[in-house]
């Protein structure tokens, strides 16, 4: 008697690779669901996953049995409450942190400049990793450094991606208190008033990143980039800095763009949607 085991049947360099085609099938359908903005019929649902509505049936059926989808009164599908534990495992599981570092020696072969990656500590934005590039500059930072909200990219990037209350209230009295330092000491290159904060604020939020040039260290300009959670907080700042004479710091240049694209990339696999 046949036996239908695929690995069985399969030569044996092939047996990691061997799968259950209608499971990859029957997950477009799942795909669709979860990208569309809400309930689909069945033959809007069978096209977009790029099958007859026949076939959709016969998975759906088996996907309603297990609460992965679930049919409203007008007979459309969505997913079900299986897909959300599901999801919500997944989520439980992520480490931000975790996540950005396994994917930086990637993020440093397309910049060439030393990377970091801070999250928001007692203090305020915190340096958690630091990955420094082949023949950097010496940079006096360093990990467990807390930057500057006004002077430093990565402080930028928190002050404006922080939204309001919680973390954003307790944030307030540290740009005041940098506020007057500045006004004290008459940087011209840093805010000096709320109004002007407001101001980098806006154009951070424009750009996608925080950015100083030859502002917290002489010769040293940086770009932050906001990661987000799934529950669109701002999970960590990626980093990347280096001598101002080798660093592009065009917004539209190249380490501006690969900063983007890892942090939007990270963004979305920690479950964030852009609106």
């Amino acid at each position: 008697m046949a036996h239908s085991n695929t690995t069985e049947m399969t030569p044996e360099g092939d047996k990691e690779r061997a799968g259950i085609q209608s499971v990859e099938v029957g997950f477009a359908l799942l795909d669709v669901l979860a990208k569309a903005p809400g309930p689909l019929m069945l033959r809007d649902l069978a096209s977009a996953a790029g099958m007859s509505a026949a076939k959709a049936h016969r998975y759906l059926v088996s996907f309603q049995r297990l609460s992965l989808v679930v049919q409203d009164a007008n007979t459309r599908y969505e997913l079900g409450p299986a897909t959300l534990r599901l999801g919500l495992a997944t989520l439980s599981r992520l480490d931000a942190v975790k996540l950005a570092r396994e994917r930086l020696p990637t993020l440093m072969d397309q910049t060439g400049h030393t990377l970091a990656l801070a999250v928001w500590g007692n203090r305020g934005p915190t340096l958690v990793h630091w990955q420094e590039a082949p023949l950097a500059m010496p940079v006096s930072l360093r990990l467990g450094d807390v930057m500057p909200l006004l002077s430093s990219a990565t402080g930028r990037c928190f002050a404006a991606f922080m939204g309001h209350g919680g973390t954003a209230d307790k944030a307030q009295p540290m740009i005041e208190a940098e506020l007057a330092l500045a006004r004290k000491l008459g940087r011209s290159d840093l805010p000096s008033t709320a109004a002007q904060v407001q101001a980098m604020n806006t154009e951070t939020r424009t750009q996608g990143l925080g950015r100083v040039v030859n502002v917290l260290l002489p010769g040293i300009s940086g770009f932050c980039a906001p990661v987000f959670d799934a529950d669109g907080h701002l999970a960590l700042g990626v980093v990347s800095l280096g001598s101002t004479a080798t660093l592009d710091t065009d917004w539209a240049g190249p380490v501006a763009q690969a900063l983007r694209g890892f942090a939007a990339q990270l963004s979305a696999d920690l479950g964030w949607t852009s609106a």
